[in-house]
């Protein structure tokens, strides 16, 4: 099993095949529009910007499950990350990201990263906050919350799992190596 054995729906309601990523490297990242992390689409658009014409691709999946912090329509959403943070990388349509209506994308990759490492003062004491307020993270794999993010190497293997706190920023010395 690979993420290329799965299809998701783009914003727009269209298969979108995980297989065209073939030869790849991807990020797996779920969104909120009102959520603290929002920030974070600017350092995830300068990623793309930056690794784009090497392969890169970020996959960007709403997410309304944490503190309704995605509360609006996919043409809402789209349009204010376009508008305010200027992203341009695939925006898919909303999902659940835990519990029974989960997206098989999403039970595969928490599978192959149950969780990561939390790193510093800070970040811990974050991760326990939201942990405690997050009503759909009943087991260690889940997603905790908004922005966590999985990257995909080009042959579709899940390699790290990035937990919120991490900003976009961070991960550019773990994408450069894939490249």
């Amino acid at each position: 099993m690979s993420v290329y054995d799965y299809k998701v729906k783009t914003r727009r309601g269209e298969d979108f095949d995980l297989s065209s990523l073939k030869g790849k490297v991807a990020l797996i990242v779920n969104t909120a529009t009102g959520c603290g992390f929002t920030p974070q689409y600017k350092g995830l658009e300068a990623l793309y910007q930056k690794y784009h014409d090497k392969g890169f691709e970020i996959l960007d999946f709403p997410c309304n499950q944490f503190g309704n912090q995605a509360p609006g329509s996919d043409d809402e959403i789209h349009e204010f990350c376009t508008l305010k943070y200027n992203t341009t990388f695939e925006q898919m349509k909303k999902i659940d990201v835990n519990g029974e209506n989960e997206s098989p994308l999403y039970t595969y990759l928490k599978s192959e990263a149950p969780d990561e490492e939390i790193k510093g003062i800070k970040a811990k004491m974050a991760m326990k906050a939201v942990s405690k307020i997050s009503k759909t993270a009943k087991e260690e794999r889940d997603i905790k919350w908004n922005f966590t993010k999985f990257l995909i190497d080009r042959e579709g293997r899940v390699v790290k799992r990035f937990n919120p706190t991490v900003e976009p920023e961070k991960l550019e010395e773990d994408i450069a190596a894939l490249i």
